[in-house]
C-alpha cells in the first residue's frame, strides 16, 4: 500500500514537473507587447564614426572656418529597443530585463504607435535627426555671435483641418498678425495666443506675398488646449559656415545639445571639456534651448559604461534621473546651451564641480 502511494506521489510529481517545463517553454516564446530599452552606443562628436560606405569620417566636419584640435570627448548617448510589432521579445526576455537597473521594460505602444510600421517610424526618427542637427548648428553658430537667418516653410497641410485650402506646402510664413516670427516655435506660440481668434499669416508663394486668414481649432490634451492651425512646418537657415554631421542609423532629437556643444568646441580653441570625457543628452532648438528626451536611464548608463565621469542631463528629465544614477557618474543639470557651456568651463578649470546644479529629490513628481 505504501508502495503504491509512493508510485502515485511520483507519478504525480513527473506530470507537474513536466506541465511546469512546458509552461515555462511557453512562456519563454509567448510574445508580449512590450520591447526593452538597453542603453545603445556611445559616439564622441569630437571623433569620428563611418559612413554608409564603411569609411570613416570625422563625426563634425566644418569647410569655411578656421577649426581647432580638440581633446578628450564631448559624448552622445543613444537608446537601443529590443523587439518591435514583427518581433517582439519572449517573456524570459522580459524578466531578465525587468531586473537589470540599465535596462527599461516599456509597453509596446509607446514606442511603436498602432497603425505605424517599423520602417516608419525609423524613418520618422530619420527626419528628427536631420531636423536635430539643424537646430544644433543654428544654436552653435548664434551661440558664437554669427547672424544665422532662418525661413519658416510649410511642409504639409491637413486634410480638413483650419489651414486646409488656404496654405499650401512650401509657402513660407513671412509673419502672424504682423509680426515677423524668430522661428517655427515662435510661430507656434504666437497662434497660442490668439486664444481661437482668427491669425492672419503673411506668406510668399510663387514669389508673391499675400496675406491669409485662419482660424485655429482646439485640440484638448489632458486638461491642456491647444489650439491648431493643422500645417507642419520646417525651417530652412542660411548658414554662414558650412557645418556637415556625419551620423548614420542613429534617429531622433535627443543628440541636439551635444552636436551643438561639438560644433563650439570644433571653431573655438582650446578644449571644451578640459580634455575629460563628458557625456549627455537632450534636445536643442535654435535659440539654445535643451529639452527632454527618452530613455535617460538608459543613457546614463551607457555613458558610464563608455567611460564617461560627467552627464549634462535636462532639467526637465531629472524626475526621472534622481535616484537612478550609476555609481561614479555625476550628474549636471541643463536647461539651456548656455548653461552646458557654464559647466563645462568649470569642468575644464577643476573647479567645484559639486556645486553645479544636478537632479534633486525636489524633481521626483
Amino acid at each position: 500500500m505504501t508502495s503504491s502511494r509512493a508510485g502515485r506521489a511520483t507519478r504525480i510529481g513527473l506530470v507537474a514537473f513536466i506541465v511546469s517545463l512546458a509552461s515555462l517553454l511557453v512562456l519563454t516564446f509567448l510574445p508580449l507587447p512590450f520591447v526593452i530599452e538597453q542603453p545603445g552606443p556611445v559616439f564622441n562628436t569630437l571623433g569620428k564614426v563611418q559612413d554608409a560606405q564603411g569609411k570613416s569620417e570625422p563625426l563634425i566636419a566644418v569647410n569655411g572656418a578656421t577649426t581647432y584640435p580638440t581633446k578628450g570627448s564631448l559624448d552622445l548617448t543613444t537608446v537601443q529597443v529590443v523587439g518591435n510589432r514583427e518581433h517582439p521579445p519572449s517573456w524570459m526576455e522580459l524578466v531578465l530585463a525587468w531586473f537589470d537597473p540599465s535596462r527599461a521594460v516599456v509597453p509596446m505602444d509607446a514606442v511603436f504607435p498602432q497603425g505605424v510600421t517599423t520602417s516608419q517610424r525609423d524613418q520618422a526618427n530619420q527626419l528628427m535627426m536631420v531636423d536635430s542637427q539643424q537646430e544644433a548648428t543654428a544654436a552653435a553658430l548664434r551661440e558664437l555671435g554669427h547672424d544665422v537667418p532662418v525661413t519658416i516653410q510649410v511642409a504639409s497641410v491637413v486634410d480638413g483641418s483650419a489651414a486646409s485650402g488656404l496654405l499650401k506646402p512650401t509657402d513660407v510664413v513671412v509673419a502672424v498678425d504682423g509680426v515677423n516670427p524668430a522661428d517655427a516655435d515662435a510661430l507656434r506660440a504666437q497662434i497660442q495666443k490668439s486664444d481661437g481668434a482668427p491669425v492672419t499669416l503673411t506668406i510668399e508663394r510663387d514669389g508673391k506675398r499675400q496675406d491669409v486668414a485662419v482660424t485655429p481649432r482646439k485640440q484638448d490634451s489632458n486638461g491642456t488646449a491647444t489650439w491648431l492651425l493643422g500645417i507642419t512646418l520646417q525651417q530652412k537657415y542660411d548658414f554662414p559656415i558650412d557645418v556637415k554631421l556625419q551620423l548614420d542609423n542613429v534617429g531622433g532629437p535627443s543628440a541636439g545639445m551635444m552636436f551643438a556643444l561639438g560644433i563650439i568646441d570644433t571653431l573655438t580653441p582650446g578644449e571644451l571639456n578640459g580634455g575629460t570625457q563628458v557625456a549627455g543628452t537632450g534636445t536643442i532648438t535654435a535659440d539654445g534651448t535643451v529639452g527632454a528626451i527618452g530613455g535617460i536611464r538608459q543613457k546614463l548608463y551607457g555613458a558610464r559604461s563608455a567611460g564617461a565621469d560627467y552627464f549634462l542631463a535636462p532639467g526637465s528629465n531629472c524626475n526621472e534621473v534622481y535616484g537612478h544614477v550609476p555609481a561614479g557618474l555625476t550628474v549636471i543639470r541643463t536647461d539651456s546651451l548656455g548653461e552646458s557651456l557654464k559647466a563645462l568651463t568649470v569642468i575644464a578649470d577643476g573647479g567645484d564641480v559639486k556645486a553645479l546644479p544636478t537632479c534633486t529629490a525636489a524633481d521626483v513628481k
